[in-house]
């Protein structure tokens, strides 16, 4: 059976209509080489989101695929259940350079699962110290967290959760900033005051609030006023919350910085990470966390303080190894530098985009947004009722660029260390494709 024929037969993918899937012509990849993907029929395209965020280096032979064959011939993969293994303690160690204030690390398998990893430090942590009543969570409007039943929790979606809406946590909302372009704002006191307002009331019965940091992203590219993020975390000291972040999409440079709460100069207990901290080729998350949370949860066996949660293959030797490497190439190659001057081109590309139908471009580090709107409204069909994203998928894979918008918001998240000719190539198949549906 062809590949394409035997993907529509026995392959459901996530996110997807498969009704309509299976009347595309759908592409199967079988190769790369740099930043582009190339399919069964040898058609190249290139990688314009990262493969869902994640991908740094593209993806041809490196050193971080090195590292990854000598540690899967010398341990693949080896339990952290009542065992300890090299790349894991490594890794730990490297992280915690980074990410100051954070003392331990906790292993995952991703993004989701390191934010449920999360949600349990935090209500065990009040339950170690006796204060069971705070046992909820506070999340901001518009975030996104991950697909599970907690993080869907947290990232209440309606138009992706809906159906589970029945089955989810007591989460309490606070207002989301605006999607602006608020990156040199200064007057934060209007969001804030309805942020504390909420914290203020539920603060008894609350474990934690938990944001996404510097931007919110599958939420709608929402980009944080200055200050924002700093002065919700103190506003949680001052409530006595904990303060979780979630840096699983925008650490490791994608909004300009290695450590983007370091860059907000907020003060978490817990944060997580993902995504690009394999370079985009091992499933690998983590949680870190402050001794003072960790040290709640030491005691005698009896006392059953410790944390419950484990995954078969937390802190996976051939993930770890990939992480490891993949940190040492971001100070080989001085990636964040490259981050910030391929950042600067994109805000120009983006001022360029003058059109009667984007509105509210905006831009940190290697992440952009704008919608397209009609008279105000989002233009999200096209004509003959064609949804706007299927369009955009199809047409700009017809120019050889890989791209998927969320809704009517269009997105430029590249991989992180691509070269200046391809995020040009990015940038015009997107003014491209505004022109095609300005006209439309």
């Amino acid at each position: 059976m062809h590949l394409v024929d035997a993907d529509k037969k026995y392959v459901w993918h996530p996110y997807t209509q498969m009704l309509d899937w299976t009347r595309w012509d759908n592409k199967v990849i079988v190769g790369a080489k740099g930043f582009y993907l190339i399919d069964s029929k040898g058609r190249e395209y290139l990688d314009g989101i990262a493969s869902m965020w994640c991908n740094v280096w593209g993806h041809s032979d490196n050193e971080i695929l090195q590292s990854m064959s000598e540690q899967i011939r010398a341990l693949p993969h080896s339990t952290l259940f009542g065992l300890a293994s090299a790349p894991s303690i490594t890794l730990a160690e490297k992280l915690l350079r980074l990410c100051k204030g954070m003392q331990k690390v906790f292993y995952s398998d991703n993004g989701s699962t390191a934010i449920e990893v999360a949600m349990k430090m935090a209500v065990q942590y009040w339950h170690n110290k006796g204060m069971r009543k705070k046992r909820y969570f506070i999340s901001l409007e518009n975030g996104y967290h991950g697909d599970t039943f907690g993080a869907m929790s947290l990232g209440y979606l309606p138009k992706f959760f809906r159906p589970y809406r029945h089955l989810l946590l007591k989460v309490y909302k606070a207002p989301s900033p605006r999607a602006t372009d608020q990156t040199a704002a200064k007057d934060t006191n209007t969001d804030l005051a309805q942020v504390e307002k909420v914290v203020s009331k539920h603060k008894d019965s609350c474990a934690a609030l938990i944001m996404e940091s510097g931007a919110q992203i599958a939420g709608g590219g929402i980009i944080y006023k200055k200050d924002y993020q700093r002065r919700i975390s103190e506003i949680c000291k001052q409530y006595g919350l904990l303060f979780i972040l979630d840096e699983i999409a925008t650490g490791f440079g994608r909004l300009g910085n290695m450590v983007e709460y370091l860059a907000q100069r907020s003060r978490p207990d817990i944060v997580c990470l993902g995504k690009a901290l394999t370079g985009g080729y091992s499933p690998l998350a983590v949680t870190l966390t402050t001794a003072e949370i960790y040290n709640a949860f030491l005691g005698s066996y009896t006392e059953a303080k410790h944390l419950s949660h484990g995954h078969t293959f937390t802190g996976h030797a051939v993930g770890c190894a990939a992480a490891i490497t993949n940190l040492e190439l971001f100070h080989k190659y001085n990636l964040i530098k490259r981050i910030r001057d391929n950042a600067v081109y994109l805000r120009r590309r983006l001022n360029e985009l003058n059109s009667p139908i984007v509105a509210n471009p905006r831009q940190k580090g290697l992440f952009a947004a704008f919608e397209l709107q009609q008279n105000d409204k989002p233009i999200t069909i096209m004509q003959k009722d064609e949804i706007l994203q299927y369009f955009v998928m199809r047409e700009s894979m017809k120019m050889g660029v890989i791209l998927r918008p969320l809704g009517n918001t269009m997105v430029i998240i590249p991989p992180l260390a691509i070269p200046r000719r391809d995020l040009a190539r990015i940038m015009d198949v997107q003014m491209s494709l505004v022109k095609r549906i300005e006209k439309i």
